[in-house]
């Protein structure tokens, strides 16, 4: 067994025990607390976990480790609501809404833990901000790297209280939004795939994947994540005062088109010479129907 292969399972296996004790500080959490509102404990086991994986990080000297959370934690508060005694969800609701959270969930971990490489792998944003806070990295790192995000996730959640505190029928905003999420997991699988088989090529250096759906939209893979938010929400829209809950799908909106995308697209600007080309005649997200 090479070294890299070596460095690769240590690093998974750290990363498997960080998440194991992370989700029991939230189960311990949700014991302490047990006679408040689901939404304020989710919000307090959330920040324990968060913390108890930043931890792991430190340790690690590899933020990269809370990475898999975004995808984790979902699953894992859509399953608690669930099994809320008090709660009475419609049960083909219930089980739509773990559906399509499970489905992202799985697809989304795959692809972050697939790329890792290891302790020593850490991703270039947070590379970056390693180089800019200096001294006060870590710090950084947990108000930036690992809270914020948290935080995000959180809010972009809400939908599954509406969603899976009540009963009453399936109705119309039910199917729209399994299916807008449904739709966002494929074509994020399908921008994986086709962005794994063009790396596995072993382009040239500066050469883009500029086919498929790359060939329609810059950031296809955003726009199914984006989708997937949406889709959730739609399927809580439909409980008496749940306008509310958008917060969530705006916040992810904003987080994509102000932080994630300018972010890639610099990045990209700075080490493709091409990409100005791409980008000038490539949509952003919406994809282009016709080529």
């Amino acid at each position: 067994m090479n070294n890299a292969v070596t460095a690769r399972r240590l690093a998974l296996m750290w990363c498997g025990v960080a998440y194991l004790v992370a989700l029991l500080g939230a189960a311990v959490t949700t014991a302490v607390v047990p006679s408040w509102h689901p939404l304020a404990v989710i919000a307090l086991a959330d920040v324990v976990a968060t913390v108890i994986v930043f931890g792991f990080s430190v340790t690690c000297n590899n933020s990269s480790l809370y990475d898999p959370y975004w995808s984790v934690a979902p699953p894992v508060i859509a399953l608690y609501l669930v099994t809320r005694p008090a709660l009475e969800p419609n049960p083909w609701r219930a089980g739509a809404v773990l559906l399509v959270v499970s489905l992202w969930a799985i697809r989304l971990t795959y692809n972050c833990l697939r790329r890792w490489r290891g302790l020593d792998d850490e991703d270039w944003r947070y590379r970056d901000i390693r180089r800019q806070a200096g001294r006060s990295y870590w710090l950084a790192s947990l108000l930036g790297i690992h809270l914020m995000p948290t935080a995000l996730v959180f809010l972009g959640c809400l939908p599954l209280w509406t969603a899976l505190a009540r009963g009453g029928s399936l109705g119309p905003l039910d199917a729209l939004g399994v299916t807008v999420a449904l739709v966002g997991v494929l074509l994020e699988l399908i921008a994986d795939r086709q962005l794994h088989a063009f790396r596995a090529t072993r382009p040239a250096p500066g050469e883009l994947l500029a086919r498929g759906l790359w060939a329609r939209a810059r950031h296809p893979n955003y726009l199914g994540e984006l989708l997937f938010w949406w889709g959730l929400w739609l399927i809580g829209a439909g409980a008496p005062e749940s306008a509310w809950t958008v917060i969530g799908a705006l916040s992810m909106t904003a987080l994509f088109l102000f932080i994630s995308i300018p972010l890639k697209e610099r990045r990209m600007l700075a080490r493709r010479p091409q990409y100005a080309a791409y980008r000038r005649r490539t949509p952003m997200l919406i994809p282009r129907l016709r080529r």
